[in-house]
């Protein structure tokens, strides 16, 4: 456990030094220049290293079990959520109400994990990253002030997007299954 909860400061570390330490992050800047951004980048890989060997390594209980219905909800979550990851590149339709679509993608992708998982360890990891990202957007917000929305995209990138979020699922069902997680509940 103490290596999971090691990556998730890590993460939060990592993504937090810019906008709750900015004086730190422009003093790796202006030392590093460019390479400062491939320490961030190695501190995340590492997170997320740590996290994937802490939560396969860690004993866990289970608080509920997963049923059809969850399994229905988490799978409309994670679709939802990479639409939302398509959006924010793209700049499609709904970035003109959603300020951090890219955020907010990634906290339904984590709450769908909680919800069809129902051990401790997950709800300690997805929970610990779904606690990030909102921390993540309330930060932001309070620190770049009003949003400016930008102009709707045109129907074919939303086709587009639309496109790219099924393929991204169909992707990481497939690798899932492959590494004997259906996320269908077979």
């Amino acid at each position: 456990m103490t290596v999971l909860v090691l990556g998730l400061t890590l993460w939060w570390s990592a993504h937090l030094t810019k906008r709750l330490a900015p004086a730190l992050r422009a003093s790796l800047t202006e030392r590093l220049g460019d390479r400062s951004n491939g320490v961030f980048a190695l501190a995340i890989l590492a997170s997320v290293v740590l996290m994937v060997i802490g939560y396969r390594g860690a004993e866990t209980s289970y608080l509920w079990t997963k049923t059809a219905a969850l399994v229905g909800i988490n799978n409309l979550l994670v679709l939802l959520g990479f639409y939302m990851f398509a959006a924010s590149g793209a700049k499609l339709r709904v970035t003109r109400f959603i300020r951090h679509p890219q955020l907010v993608g990634f906290s339904l992708w984590a709450l769908a994990h909680i919800l069809v998982n129902g051990d401790i360890v997950s709800l300690m990891l997805f929970a610990g990253l779904l606690t990030w990202a909102v921390f993540e957007m309330v930060i932001i917000t309070a620190q770049d002030g009003p949003y400016e929305p930008p102009a709707p995209a045109p129907v074919r990138k939303e086709v587009t997007g639309i496109i790219a979020a099924l393929v991204l699922f169909a992707i990481v069902a497939g690798i899932h299954i492959w590494l004997g997680y259906n996320p269908f509940g077979g």
